[in-house]
């Protein structure tokens, strides 16, 4: 079995650090589409180039959006035949058509 590369403490501490703030600055993103302040189409376009927006799974992305729950979310994606822990980088321009069709309106 294959180890993980070894890590000093220094660089297991920065690696940590790194997480917390992408974490945080993911949560951000999703708050500011709870509000309304950041909308979904915005969220896709920059996920294509910005890996911070990227790999936010798109599950996570529509249950911050007004109105969708879990539920809502996980019918919409199945509906759209587009899996349930794919990521914004992840998603197919047809899949990324499909999806602002049914949310921006």
């Amino acid at each position: 079995m294959v180890q993980p590369p070894t890590m000093s403490d220094e660089q297991r501490k920065a690696a940590l650090e790194k997480a917390v703030d992408v974490r945080k600055k993911q949560a951000e993103i999703k708050m500011k589409l709870k509000i309304g302040s950041l909308n979904i189409k915005d969220v896709i376009d920059k996920g294509q180039t910005d890996d911070l927006y990227g790999k936010l799974k798109i599950k996570a992305v529509i249950e911050s959006l007004p109105g969708y729950g879990k539920k809502t979310a996980e019918l919409l994606l199945d509906q759209l035949g587009i899996g349930l822990t794919k990521r914004i980088k992840g998603l197919g321009p047809k899949q990324r058509d499909e999806i602002l069709k049914e949310l921006v309106k």
